[in-house]
């Protein structure tokens, strides 16, 4: 019961959070950063993209049925838009995780320091349990791990209560992992990060699934919508802000909860070596009964 009050005691504040300026601004520059990178990808892709993925989809034995079963169901010019369609169901999960990496690594960092400085957490001793090398490392192998499930799931996500409920899960796990670690880089050492890890982890885990969901809405317009293909570049830069945005909430989330249960650990930590000691002191007293 603590721990759901903390979980929702941390989203307020999240949510109150996100809506600073400086909060903003962290959540444009990774957005602009993306966006152009995406941006020259897709233009200088998008034909040859297209024509590969028309190709495989009508000879390959492993996808042909897509096409076949839409025409079936009576979507009769489902030649003209399904590539378009699988492309951009490619581009989504690709987008997200560049994304996600990216502020995890550089934008996560700035808001820990944002939030140390209020005075619930202006006490808290740095103890840097994680590196540079190590977040990078982490995040890295995260992502790697995150895209192969990525990949060998994307299939059924043409099955609608599925597309409704995978990628929510895979943001949320990514989330978890990447927000987490991050978190608790500088303030945490090793111990203590695989304590709060152990102690949390179905509420961290709740948390990212959440934020998955959140994340889930621009993902299901953008992939379902045939407004969202004909509109393509300007909904794409919409819904990689909205992302933005939302990973900027989930990190701002995860560090009030995590920075709160690290200083109750401390606490508890040092209530019990308190105690210890004066036990051992009233053990050491001569008795004089």
């Amino acid at each position: 019961m603590e721990d759901l009050q903390q979980v929702i005691k941390s989203f307020g504040l999240a949510l109150v959070g996100t809506m600073h300026p400086r909060m903003m601004w962290l959540s444009l520059r990774p957005f602009l950063i993306v966006s152009v990178l995406w941006g020259c990808t897709i233009w200088l892709t998008w034909t040859p993209a297209l024509e590969m993925l028309s190709t495989f989809l009508t000879t390959s034995m492993f996808t042909s049925w897509i096409q076949d079963g839409l025409i079936w169901a009576g979507f009769e010019n489902a030649r003209a838009w399904i590539a378009p369609l699988f492309f951009v169901m490619l581009l989504i999960p690709l987008i997200c995780i560049s994304l996600l990496v990216l502020i995890a690594f550089t934008t996560v960092p700035a808001i820990v320091k944002t939030v140390v400085r209020q005075s619930a957490y202006k006490d808290l001793e740095c103890k840097r349990g994680g590196g540079l090398l190590g977040s990078l490392f982490y995040t890295l192998w995260s992502a790697l791990i995150c895209l192969a499930l990525v990949m060998l799931t994307l299939p059924v996500w043409w099955m609608p209560p599925l597309v409704a409920v995978l990628p929510p899960l895979l943001w949320g796990w990514l989330t978890m992992r990447l927000m987490s670690y991050d978190v608790l880089a500088k303030h945490a050492s090793v111990e203590e990060r695989d304590l709060l890890l152990e102690k949390y982890r179905w509420s961290l885990l709740s948390m990212g699934i959440v934020s998955g969901l959140l994340g889930a809405v621009p993902t299901f317009f953008w992939a379902t919508s045939a407004l969202a293909l004909v509109l393509f570049p300007v909904v794409s830069f919409i819904a990689v802000w909205i992302y933005s945005l939302i990973f900027v909430f989930a990190a701002l989330w995860f560090s009030h909860f995590l920075l709160a249960a690290l200083k109750e650990l401390r606490r508890e930590e040092l209530e019990k070596a308190l105690t210890v000691e004066t036990r051992v002191i009233e053990s050491e007293l001569p008795y004089h009964g």
